[in-house]
């Protein structure tokens, strides 16, 4: 029998028919907030639509239509004859949302962490001092952090920074990467080269990741380059594959007639 939501989440009052925000709008948010109960993150069914729908005052084919779309957006699963739930399986990200991997995964209703972060200045490595074209001698400051979120780490990013920024070493690095460059500095991250591999989870890295030795791991290597096409970043960036999903959405280029 479908369990009941937690008081605090569903003696919202009646959505309000009369406000400026759309119903469809409004039904997403209550859902939204619903979900992030913490027993419907641990796998908890959300309670029937009907009652649901006799609790915020609305038809229970409006309900439905806002837990299709969430179902759509992949924050949701719904099997016959058994309910509705958040999805358990790994998160997604598109490729071309590399400016914040925060912001995505929040409009997902996932809250990234900062599990654990360092951040100083070293010497680079030679992969890192080409991307940049820097001498390798040069010490350039460096971001490391463990991320992911309900206290299980997702991913590991190693960022080096081009000297040229001027950073200091009192950035403060709780919002997006490339907006407290920007504030910072006045550099703009205008776009980003990327490359991507299969590799094994070294003994560190497996360590970091809370996965085994040798597991597999995908690899997404980008260097991020300013408006004049000068290199700003070079980050490594080590994803547990069975925890999150990197996706491309292709077009077909238009095709001209001659």
């Amino acid at each position: 029998m479908p369990q009941t939501a937690p008081t605090s989440a569903t003696s919202s009052p009646r959505l309000n028919h009369a406000s400026a925000l759309p119903l469809h709008a409004q039904v997403r948010e209550f859902l939204l907030n619903l979900i992030r109960a913490p027993d419907y993150q641990r796998g908890a069914l959300l309670p029937n639509e009907l009652s649901l729908a006799a609790r915020l005052g609305i038809s229970r084919g409006t309900l439905r239509a806002g837990i299709a779309q969430l179902v759509h957006d992949g924050l949701l699963e719904r099997k016959a004859g058994v309910g509705t739930r958040v999805r358990s399986q790994s998160a997604e990200s598109g490729i071309g949302a590399w400016r914040s991997f925060s912001r995505e995964m929040g409009r997902k209703g996932i809250r990234v962490e900062n599990l654990r972060q360092k951040y100083g200045l070293v010497l680079p490595d030679e992969v890192a001092a080409r991307a940049l074209q820097i001498d390798a001698k040069t010490k350039i400051w460096r971001l490391d952090r463990l991320r992911g979120w309900d206290n299980q780490p997702v991913l590991h990013t190693r960022s080096w920074f081009h000297p040229r920024l001027g950073l200091t070493g009192r950035e403060e690095f709780s919002r997006p990467l490339y907006d407290v460059i920007e504030s910072a500095t006045g550099v703009i991250a205008e776009h980003a080269r990327e490359e991507f591999a299969a590799v094994a989870a070294s003994k560190k890295m497996a360590g970091l990741l809370a996965i085994k030795h040798g597991e597999p791991l995908l690899l997404r290597t980008h260097t991020v380059l300013d408006t004049g096409g000068r290199p700003i970043e070079f980050a490594q960036v080590h994803y547990v594959s069975g925890r999150f999903t990197l996706t491309l959405d292709l077009r077909r280029d238009e095709v001209r007639s001659r």
